[in-house]
């Protein structure tokens, strides 16, 4: 029971960030859905919370993780916090390159909720396949020149930089580089299925001069820091996945305990009873495993086949559980009045994102030896 009281002792935590979720999302998310971002103003109130610090000034991943969980599970969703902690994925880079300036411009303005960032690694024609990207940076003087398209870019439309993978060097792994690009591309919205109040964009990078000193870390070395950042990334699904999944759940037991069919609540018919308790069985099992792998990424163990294993395990459990949801909430279920609705769309990129469920399987059994 280790994991498990590593995960509840954070209680201040906890309560810290339910009553700013109760208090700064839940009255205005769906109007943000509509809107389809959420404002730079929430960024500097969850900034002055101490919030964005999260994971770089402040704890660690398992700290992080008690901020997904909280967020989702307070009546946020993972959509929102695609939207108010891209800075999770667009600065990890920069603060373990140890570069002083970047981090001075980049990284601290966004933990500030000053700038807003963003990781442009997919493009239309490599998709998860990072060894094949074809965006082109060719150096000139002080100056890179970069060309090229990155697609499904999580608050590409509001970044005020976007750490972007690039070819600096032969084909495959070995010649890719990341760059902090400010301005000078094109940027195009996205319209989804779910998350939308996390705005996405393709972006178009033509003849974009960066300066040389926007580089993280080595020239050529971004597919590891790219990769090493996955596992942090891929961990971090899994939770919004189970912490979906348990939001789902509770909402459904209160639906059907308030809900009388033919003369008692639905909660009492065997039927039900099953259901939910199926749907309790697997995010019990799913949050577990969770936890448990993000403890030993915590401690800097080599585990991505059990990364690939919980991504997958948590996706699954959500894909079950918000499906069983929506049916037993009837067809209220299916109105954009009832959150689990809501839940059910916000889910179905778990399983895309991050590296995709097929992906996460091939890895895992090329590092098992059975691929």
């Amino acid at each position: 029971m280790i994991t498990k009281d590593l995960f509840d002792e954070r209680k201040e935590l906890r309560q810290l960030v339910r009553d700013f979720t109760r208090n700064e999302i839940v009255p205005h998310i769906a109007e943000w859905e509509q809107q389809g971002e959420v404002p730079r103003e929430l960024h500097k109130k969850a900034a002055a919370t101490g919030l964005l610090a999260i994971g770089f000034e402040d704890g660690d991943l398992l700290d992080s993780a008690v901020l997904t969980e909280e967020i989702i599970q307070a009546g946020g969703s993972s959509g929102l916090i695609a939207a108010l902690c891209t800075h999770g994925i667009a600065i990890p880079h920069i603060w373990q390159s140890g570069n002083e300036d970047l981090i001075e411009r980049f990284a601290k303005p966004a933990i500030r909720g000053e700038k807003i960032g963003s990781l442009a690694v997919t493009e239309p024609g490599a998709g998860s396949d990072v060894a094949n990207i074809q965006t082109k940076a060719v150096r000139q003087g002080d100056h890179y020149i970069v060309n090229g398209t990155k697609t499904f870019i999580t608050s590409g439309c509001r970044a005020d930089f976007v750490t972007t993978a690039v070819r600096t060097g032969e084909p495959g792994y070995q010649g890719i580089s990341l760059l902090v690009i400010e301005d000078g591309f094109t940027r195009r919205r996205l319209d989804k299925m779910g998350w939308l109040c996390s705005d996405t964009a393709e972006l178009h990078f033509d003849d974009v001069r960066v300066p040389a000193k926007n580089l993280v870390g080595e020239e050529n070395a971004g597919f590891v820091q790219i990769m090493r950042q996955f596992q942090v990334e891929r961990v971090t699904m899994a939770v919004e996945a189970y912490a979906t999944a348990q939001r789902a759940l509770d909402l459904t037991v209160e639906w059907t305990r308030n809900r009388e069919t033919f003369g008692k609540p639905l909660i009492k018919r065997q039927v039900v009873g099953h259901k939910l308790a199926e749907m309790a069985q697997r995010i019990d099992l799913a949050r577990t495993y969770t936890r448990e792998i993000a403890v030993r990424v915590n401690r800097g163990e080599d585990v991505i086949t059990e990364v690939c294993f919980a991504k997958n395990a948590a996706v699954d459990a959500c894909s079950f559980v918000v499906d069983a949801a929506v049916q037993l909430h009837g067809g209220m279920g299916y109105t954009r009045e009832s959150e689990v609705e809501r839940h059910y769309r916000d889910a179905r990129i778990l399983g895309i994102g991050g590296g995709a469920s097929e992906v996460m399987t091939e890895l895992a059994a090329r590092r098992l030896g059975f691929a």
